[in-house]
């Protein structure tokens, strides 16, 4: 279990003072100038070495992609994008950084861009985030009006520019180049990689996004050293890592926790058990709705990183949005409902997603009745396989995978709820 002088959201709960000063009290800001006068090079050495992989879903490491920035500009100045549209069913862990803590983020930005060459950096923050957009700009403010930001940052003789971008409330425009899209006043519509953002990105200048958590943690790694990062979590899952556990426990949270921390110990450490005890536990979706589900029975010793449940479970970490499903829950309803908000949140672009959405969720629909065929169930299977990896952004996968999690482990509920509606027993609704 963490230990409370290893967590680097000292502020995540709200219980202390959020603004300058009182982040000043904890740590931050603390020998700003002194990480960056160590140089670029350093910088993303240090990031590659403490094993850091991106936190909004994918899981790339931090350190790789910011040396996929050029190391010479070839006149096009080159930004920092934070991506904090945190629209993920079940996911609300960015949103405590920036109501809580939003000086971890503005001191990560300073430190990320520089390590980039970016002299500007744009935070796209989600639609619905009307107090965090409040709670960060003020925060952004204040750095402004001591001097830790702007010209000469933290006296480190480097212009650092931050602007604050509030989105529309689109889902898709979490992708990283539908959020380029839409920053530029565009329509949020994915884009073609390559060529990938390090090489054209925003304005067609070098660019690179990355989410709130995964640069919030950046001045503690670099402060505290990568070494000490590195020993938290298994090998190629390094690190701590904020858990939004939401569902049928006693007590739903946020926490930082090390990552490969067992689910059981994180459930009753934290979350005071599952509701109705272990017994009662169905089906846990282990990182944000667009990640399968997993049999309640499979979930109880399973290590919750990356490379465990990726590889074992054939699920997904994602953002660590653990949704948490009792005996109560009508599985097939609450697969039914997600593939409802992918239908609704797909931009239309690639046929696949556009036309397999609707058709997707329009079988569900039956299947929530029991109104369908048996055989239907492996055709909706093979429809999912149809739009998986054959779109340009994820969100085909994302529609694809709860359907295909709900099949492979509750195949058995589906069928006995169409031969209960054929049988005449049971009007099921």
């Amino acid at each position: 279990m963490l230990k409370d002088e290893d967590r680097i959201f000292t502020n995540i709960y709200g219980m202390h003072d959020r603004s300058l000063k009182g982040a000043q009290k904890r740590g931050h800001w603390d020998g700003t100038a002194k990480i960056i006068k160590n140089g670029r090079d350093w910088i993303i050495d240090q990031m590659k070495a403490s094993g850091l992989r991106g936190r909004g879903g994918a899981g790339f490491p931090t350190g790789l992609k910011w040396s996929f920035m050029p190391k010479e500009s070839d006149g096009r100045p080159a930004y920092l994008v934070v991506n904090a549209d945190e629209s993920e069913p079940g996911t609300c862990k960015d949103r405590e950084i920036m109501r809580h803590d939003p000086h971890t983020l503005i001191e990560g930005c300073l430190i990320a861009s520089f390590a980039m060459n970016a002299n500007a950096c744009y935070i796209y923050i989600r639609g619905e985030y009307i107090r965090e957009k409040e709670a960060l700009q003020a925060a952004i403010d204040e750095a402004y009006d001591a001097g830790l930001v702007g010209k000469n940052a933290a006296k480190t003789g480097w212009d650092f520019d931050i602007y604050l971008h509030h989105g529309a409330g689109a889902y898709i425009c979490g992708e990283e180049t539908a959020l380029l899209e839409s920053l530029e006043g565009k329509k949020g519509m994915p884009r073609m990689k390559p060529p990938f953002p390090a090489g054209a990105g925003l304005y067609g200048c070098p660019t690179t996004v990355n989410n709130v958590e995964s640069i919030a943690v950046v001045p503690t790694i670099l402060r505290r050293g990568p070494e000490w990062f590195a020993g938290f979590g298994r090998q190629n899952n390094a690190g701590t890592k904020l858990f939004a556990i939401s569902g049928h426990v006693n007590n739903p949270c946020v926490v930082e926790e090390e990552m490969s921390i067992s689910f059981e110990e994180l459930i009753e450490k934290h979350c005071g058990g599952i509701r109705g005890g272990w017994d009662n536990l169905k089906a846990v979706i282990p990182g944000g709705s667009s990640v399968p589900c997993v049999r309640g029975e499979h979930m109880k010793d399973a290590i919750m990183d990356f490379d465990y449940l990726r590889g074992e479970l054939g699920s997904g970490l994602g953002t660590a949005a653990v949704i948490v499903m009792d005996q109560s829950t009508d599985i097939i309803k609450a697969i039914w409902r997600l593939s409802k908000f992918y239908k609704h949140e797909s931009c239309g672009q690639c046929t696949p997603c556009r036309e397999g959405t609707g058709w997707m969720m329009r079988v569900m629909d039956r299947l929530v009745k029991g109104d369908a065929d048996p055989e239907e169930i492996d055709m909706l299977f093979d429809v999912t396989k149809q739009v998986e990896g054959h779109t340009i952004c994820a969100l085909g996968d994302a529609a694809a995978w709860p359907i295909q999690g709900l099949i492979r482990n509750f195949r058995d509920e589906i069928e006995d709820r169409i031969a209960h509606k054929r049988s005449g027993r049971v009007a099921a609704e």
